[in-house]
């Protein structure tokens, strides 16, 4: 049985197939049309999806949509009455959309599948594909969305029964949900619902402190560590009512999001001594403290809802997803805590993942089957290495094609050796393997990589190939059966998602020359054996690299640590800032050759920088490949 799980038309749109219980394709639109949290109907992604099953569209069972749009657009309709006629703006730039695509969603996507149909089956005639509408119309099937949330948390998870914990910006009306999941059942036990949410309180600070709302929030998160929580007590005693069992309720006096264009009202910007800082501008103290306090705020609810769950459902076991669940420094928290002996957290925690949830929902709760549990698996995810892979006469075809130059290894240890070399001379691999990961996280399939020790790499890859702010952390890639000597964490943590501290062994104590310094002058104090990936706090965002997920990146590790000593790598997304991860070998051989990285890695083919021909950039980033 395929099934076929779309999100779309609010931001990260993706696809997702499954066949029965295993994920065949799951990709975001974004990878494809090269702009960055593509809302739009992922119609590149569902090609990708049947290209790499090998079937039809016409083959489809069922599609799931990953939330349910009249209830949504009953929210939206009472928030407005509620406080009309403020608002009246917002309402006005609102409706229109709502009445034109994402209201009546059966009948877009009708549409919209329709008009992919023709263009995959030119041949048809007019009858045959108004007869694929009426029948893809309705396989059409509607999930709540933090039930998608909750189904992409359990169901891919190792575990026979869980906690569930989801939470983010909104839903429909759900902010924050639990739910108790067992074999192939999901039952909701709490929500808390709008406007009172975790995932906004966190977007409100994002937006006032300068950085982008639904992507800057982990800038945020980047920038805490660098402030003290001198705001804790203000939040608690204007913005946010805490109980001891996580729930909350916010005072909406201080906010504008319910029907206005900003996350923040005057009465905030007065709290707070000031405006909003303006994008791109000099960071302050401030920021750093607002950053921090914010986090503090969020770990705490985090905890206190993770121990009523526990108390609730009585399991040992917890998932999570939904966008505050990709708050890895909170989950690492939640782990030191021990309230729960295991922890899984889904890669794609955002709506991109909710494509997965809501096909997985149809599956096991709609239609009723079986769910297995297999003991020697990791999870069902596949190491989230669900997209795009090409063949190498695909990716021989594009290098020729731009005159690059190249050297074909076709003995894998000659080609690890070379690239780990490399690496101990503290060159920037660009690293594009196999088939390109799921969500938001860089995995060793499209990454930007480099020595760990080195003191100048951070700076290096921020400034001069990553092209953002110089604040921003780097993530570790270490060995699984290492992680342990060189970080206080004991557990799997293959997506990115848990920070831990570095092994205090292994770290360097400040001055109280270099304790004086201004919060983000201290970045170029080196604090541990592994500056790159070390945090100023100490902490990093770990990811264990597992033999039986990742082979040639473990192999990798295994070899820097025989040249090195050192089984740990500097892991960051292979982009720039403000564009979504490479997915293409084009795309990859663009961002090489438009910033200062020294190699480039695309499975089998290495290329130096140096060796380059000059690069005539088509502005182009629509590229169709044969995929292997």
């Amino acid at each position: 049985m395929y099934i076929l799980g779309i999100s779309a038309y609010y931001h990260d749109s993706a696809a997702v197939l499954i066949c029965d219980e295993k994920i065949i394709a799951a990709v975001q639109e974004e990878r494809f049309t090269r702009k960055k949290a593509d809302a739009s109907f992922p119609v590149n992604s569902i090609k990708y999806c049947l290209l790499e099953a090998g079937i039809t569209l016409d083959q489809i069972d069922h599609i799931a949509f990953y939330d349910k749009p009249f209830i949504k657009f009953e929210r939206l309709l009472e928030t407005y009455l509620a406080e009309a006629p403020k608002g009246f703006g917002s309402f006005l730039l609102s409706i229109p959309v709502w009445l034109k695509d994402k209201l009546f969603l059966k009948e877009t996507m009708g549409r919209e599948l329709k008009k992919l149909f023709e263009e995959l089956n030119p041949d048809a005639d007019s009858k045959t594909c108004k007869a694929f509408k009426t029948k893809v119309t309705h396989s059409i099937m509607f999930g709540e969305h933090h039930q998608s949330h909750a189904a992409s948390a359990f169901y891919p998870s190792p575990f026979s029964e869980a906690a569930i914990l989801t939470i983010d910006g909104v839903g429909e009306w759900t902010t924050t949900s639990l739910a108790y999941g067992k074999n192939n059942t999901i039952e909701f036990l709490q929500e808390i619902h709008f406007p009172h949410s975790l995932g906004l309180l966190y977007s409100a600070f994002t937006y006032y402190t300068g950085f982008k709302v639904n992507s800057g929030e982990y800038k945020v998160m980047g920038l805490a560590p660098y402030g003290n929580p001198k705001y804790v007590s203000v939040i608690k005693e204007h913005l946010i009512d805490i109980k001891d069992d996580g729930s909350f309720k916010l005072d909406m006096s201080y906010f504008n999001y319910t029907t206005g264009l900003t996350m923040t009202n005057q009465k905030f910007h007065n709290l707070f001594g000031g405006s909003p800082r303006k994008a791109e501008s000099s960071l302050t103290q401030k920021e750093m403290d607002l950053a921090a306090s914010v986090q503090v705020i969020t770990e705490e609810i985090m905890i206190k809802m993770a121990k009523h769950a526990k108390q609730v459902t009585g399991s040992d076991n917890l998932c999570l997803a939904g966008g505050v669940a990709l708050n890895c420094v909170a989950n690492g928290k939640l782990l030191q805590e021990n309230i729960f002996k295991n922890i899984w957290i889904q890669p794609a925690a955002g709506d991109a993942g909710g494509a997965l949830g809501g096909a997985m929902s149809v599956y096991y709760q709609e239609l009723a089957h079986p769910r297995t549990i297999c003991p020697n698996e990791l999870d069902k995810m596949e190491g989230s290495y669900l997209g795009p892979k090409y063949s190498s006469e695909a990716i021989k075809t594009y290098l020729d094609s731009v005159n690059a130059v190249y050297d074909y290894y076709d003995d894998e240890k000659e080609l690890i050796k070379t690239v780990a070399r490399n690496m101990a001379e503290e060159k920037v691999i660009g690293w594009h393997y196999d088939r390109m990961e799921f969500g938001p996280r860089s995995l060793g399939h499209r990454s930007i990589i480099g020595d760990a020790r080195s003191t100048k790499m951070q700076s290096t890859m921020n400034l001069k190939i990553k092209y953002r702010e110089s604040f921003r952390p780097f993530a570790p890639s270490v060995l699984r059966e290492k992680v342990h000597e060189w970080f206080e964490l004991e557990t799997d943590s293959p997506y990115m998602l848990l920070v831990a501290p570095v092994k205090k062994e292994k770290c360097f104590a400040m001055t109280e020359e270099q304790e004086t310094l201004f919060g983000i002058n201290k970045l170029n104090v080196p604090r541990s054996e592994i500056p790159a990936v070390t945090h100023i706090d100490y902490s990093a965002r770990i990811q264990t690299v597992h033999e039986s997920t990742n082979l040639r990146y473990y192999r990798l590790l295994q070899e820097f640590e025989k040249r090195t000593g050192c089984p740990v790598i500097v892991n960051t997304s292979f982009n720039v800032r403000g564009e979504p991860i490479v997915c293409t070998p084009e795309d990859s051989y663009r961002c090489f050759m438009r910033t200062e990285i020294d190699v480039l890695v695309i499975d089998d083919y290495v290329l130096y920088k140096y060796n380059q021909p000059a690069f005539a950039d088509s502005g182009s980033w629509e590229t169709e490949f044969e995929l292997d």
